[in-house]
């Protein structure tokens, strides 16, 4: 089976992934499941949330998104995302200055969060057209309390925040801006590339979670609103 593009089929992920998850440990309170957005681990008497995703369709911003993306995926259990690193797989053809734009925009995207960057990997590539980074965000959860994708029940409402399709609109925009130019009013599209700055949800999450009553969160990314639920 050829697979298509973007996250791999359900049944794929069941029959193929989750079959393989390495050894089993008392630890582990949440692995990977499907609609989750990162682990639960028990480190002694903490809780500790991670989660990973990979940035692979934008250029412009890719250090900036990295850390937000992440941050989001740990801010929906509840949790205030405190750590992150970064695996940058660079093309052949690429200068230090790429380097230093994509640190630069990672350093500044942490500090706005109150995220320490604490390692990471960088290298140059065979065959890659564009630059790709995987990111993995980490924080701690205060009084072992969190959330999980998978803890809606019957009857519950739904609220999303600010809207659907930001993340995909604010790339378009900004990355297909040559080729929408002269078809789409330039006050429009200015908004659009604005929608950047809506991206991150952490603050919404925290203040959610800490309000009460929250029973799940998620960030429907790649997949949307509907893949959301």
């Amino acid at each position: 089976m050829r697979l298509p593009k973007g996250k791999v089929p359900p049944e794929i992920l069941k029959n193929s992934v989750f079959r393989h998850l390495g050894a089993e440990r008392e630890e582990v309170l949440l692995g990977p499941a499907l609609g989750e957005d990162g682990s639960v681990v028990r480190i002694g008497d903490e809780i500790l949330i991670s989660a990973m995703d990979p940035i692979t369709g934008s250029s412009e911003r890719i250090g900036w998104l990295a850390v937000h993306i992440n941050a989001n995926d740990v801010a929906v259990f509840g949790v205030p995302p405190a750590f992150f690193t970064s695996c940058i797989l660079l093309p052949e053809d690429s200068t230090d200055k790429m380097v230093y734009e994509i640190s630069k925009q990672i350093d500044e995207a942490a500090k706005s969060l109150g995220i320490a960057v604490i390692g990471g990997h960088t290298e140059t590539t065979p065959d890659l057209n564009r630059p790709i980074i995987i990111g993995c965000a980490m924080g701690f959860a205060k009084d072992g309390r969190y959330v999980t994708s998978g803890g809606s029940r019957p009857g519950d409402k739904l609220i999303l925040t600010k809207g659907a399709g930001i993340e995909g609109t604010a790339i378009l925009a900004s990355e297909a801006y040559h080729i929408v130019k002269d078809e789409i009013a330039s006050d429009l599209l200015d908004s659009a590339m604005n929608f950047y700055d809506k991206i991150s949800v952490v603050k919404d999450a925290i203040l959610a979670f800490n309000t009460g009553g929250v029973t799940a969160m998620h960030d429907p990314t790649e997949g949307g609103v509907l893949g959301g639920i």
